[in-house]
């Protein structure tokens, strides 16, 4: 008696063996008198044997998707990746301006309250509510790697245009005291005032431009998927167009 045509017996008991582990006697009695073409204890498989087998072709299966998506990455388009290194760090450069000329103006308001400050029957509302608003600037701390989170950035903004309020009506209360204007300290004071004034403007225009540049790698195709997946980063923040922010106080003579 013949057994299985040997192409049907090896490759049914192999496929049977993963699902079920047949026993060795099903397989000699299939094959009848005949011996046994092969090692049939090597063709099963336990099921935890099987199970391990499968989770590494998985396993590999997942490594290799990922090493080809990375590389689909890499090429299209040169996926943007030394490109957008470059405008985050103009938009870090430009942040750094903007605090430092936010920093100067700060440091001329002590001196600018004291020059005032010994003129009588000055308003001292007034003065306090200067003094108050360089407090507030001063306590809010932005750095660049916090420029994508509105709340801070919009606590910093507030910040710093209710300081600029506050010195706009300083100077405008100033207009009513000759002695004070005609003080060499305070002319001094208010050029110097002036001058930050316009360096912060244009300090905040540079730093919207690098932003709208950066913004827009950051979210068009195909650079956005670098920036997401491989540099994790986010859009940036920027400053509002209110008419308020964008004017720098008036300083008259």
């Amino acid at each position: 008696m013949k057994g299985p045509h040997i192409s049907d017996g090896p490759f049914l008991f192999w496929k049977n063996s993963l699902r079920a582990s047949p026993d060795l006697s099903e397989l000699r009695k299939s094959w009848g008198d005949s011996p046994l073409p092969f090692e049939a204890v090597s063709l099963t498989l336990s099921p935890k044997k099987s199970e391990g087998v499968f989770m590494k072709v998985r396993a590999r299966s997942s490594l290799y998707r990922f090493a080809t998506i990375l590389s689909i990455l890499l090429t299209v388009s040169g996926c943007g990746y030394n490109k957008i290194q470059g405008l985050d760090e103009d938009v870090k450069a430009a942040w750094g301006e903007v605090q430092n000329q936010y920093q100067r103006r700060a440091d001329l308001v002590p001196n600018l309250v004291s020059t005032v400050k010994g003129a009588a029957q000055f308003e001292q509302e007034t003065l306090q509510r200067v003094v108050e608003a360089r407090a507030q600037a001063s306590s809010i701390k932005l750095d660049a790697q916090a420029l994508s989170n509105p709340e801070m950035f919009k606590k910093f903004e507030a910040a710093q245009q209710n300081l600029s309020g506050a010195l706009s009506r300083l100077l405008v209360v100033v207009e009513r005291y000759p002695d004070i204007k005609a003080n060499q300290n305070f002319r001094d004071l208010q050029a110097q005032l002036e001058g930050t004034e316009n360096r912060i403007a244009v300090a905040r225009k540079r730093y919207v431009e690098s932003v709208a540049e950066y913004n827009k790698s950051v979210r068009y195709f195909p650079t956005n998927l670098t920036a997401k997946y491989l540099l994790g980063l986010d859009t940036r923040q920027s400053f509002s167009a209110e008419d308020t922010a964008a004017k720098p106080p008036q300083v008259k003579f």
